[in-house]
């Protein structure tokens, strides 16, 4: 596979996955100003601002529907909703020959539905155009697993998107376990409810929790299973075994190609945050320092990005000849 390729496949994947958490972050806000104090209101939404690593714009009043706007269709913004869904289309344009037909209407359809949206006709209803964003990222991962043969483009989607999901789930458990954790082990009942509630809507695993640890909500649960649940996907943990698996499939299938070729870093670097979320155990994170362990698993999928490029998509001419 040209590298020019696999780096189209995966930042489209990166950008699909990065659309559908803003849009998922910013229907629940949205709901959640309804039923909050504009103090409250206020505190959410830069807890919003950052956990998408987004600056607030330069103009004032910025109130939520500026926020909103920027968040959304604000083409300046490079991570706005409607920025990462035009770039998703044009890396899957610049690799049209390998994704199917299904894919590429899929994302045709997503990419023209949030093109023509305007703000004022989605700030009184967000429910109805932030749902089908999310369903049609869904629907996307769906025709893509049906459709496109599972071989080395296919992996590079995989690691795009579960790279981005693992250090966007940690970077928003981060900001809010900061924020919320100021009085350590309380229980979420003394907590602010809704925010806990939140914050697990945020990842789609309210119901998740419920299943596994019924409805009394406890910071320690809500870490334990957001970060190191090896079944919900989208935990850190169930993440970082796609991205080891998906590094291991490529690595496998480059050196068949090449005749035998010895295990990278990026394979090596992605086994060790697999091994760090492993055998970690909630109860020393929490007591530990838990927005240092966070910080160091943004820093390790960084690294695996970073050399996941140098190895694969900007490798040297010599590395190339030396295989």
């Amino acid at each position: 596979m040209l590298s020019r390729v696999a780096d189209s496949l995966y930042w489209m994947s990166r950008y699909l996955e990065r659309a559908e958490h803003t849009a998922r972050l910013l229907d629940l806000n949205l709901n959640l100003t309804l039923d909050q104090s504009s103090q409250v209101a206020e505190l959410r939404w830069r807890q919003v601002m950052s956990s998408l690593r987004s600056v607030e714009p330069d103009v004032s009043p910025c109130d939520a529907y500026c926020l909103t706007d920027h968040l959304t269709f604000n083409t300046d913004n490079k991570d706005s909703l409607v920025s990462c869904v035009t770039a998703a289309r044009e890396n899957a344009r610049q690799a049209r020959e390998l994704i199917s037909s299904e894919m590429w209407e899929q994302l045709n359809q997503l990419y023209l539905k949030v093109r023509q949206a305007r703000i004022e006709g989605i700030y009184a209803q967000p429910y109805e155009f932030y749902r089908p964003v999310k369903e049609g990222s869904y629907l996307f991962q769906g025709i893509t697993d049906s459709t496109m043969a599972h071989g080395e483009g296919w992996y590079f989607i995989q690691l795009g998107r579960y790279i981005e999901r693992a250090s966007a789930t940690a970077t928003l458990l981060d900001v809010n376990l900061r924020a919320l954790l100021d009085g350590a082990g309380q229980s979420a009942g003394e907590q602010d409810y809704i925010s806990w509630v939140a914050l697990l809507k945020s990842c789609a695993s309210f119901e998740a929790y419920c299943q596994t640890y019924t409805a009394d909500l406890r910071p320690a649960q809500i870490a334990e299973l957001l970060l190191l649940n090896p079944e919900l996907p989208r935990s850190v943990r169930f993440a970082a075994e796609r991205i080891e698996t998906s590094l291991q499939a490529v690595a496998r299938l480059t050196s068949a190609r090449q005749n035998g070729r010895a295990a990278g870093r990026a394979e090596r670097l992605a086994g060790r945050l697999r091994a760090t979320l492993d055998y970690s155990q909630v109860d020393e994170i929490m007591a530990d320092n838990v927005h240092n362990y966070l910080e160091n698993i943004q820093r390790q999928c960084a690294q695996i990005h970073l050399v996941v490029h140098q190895q694969y998509i900007a490798y040297s001419v010599e590395a190339a000849l030396a295989h």
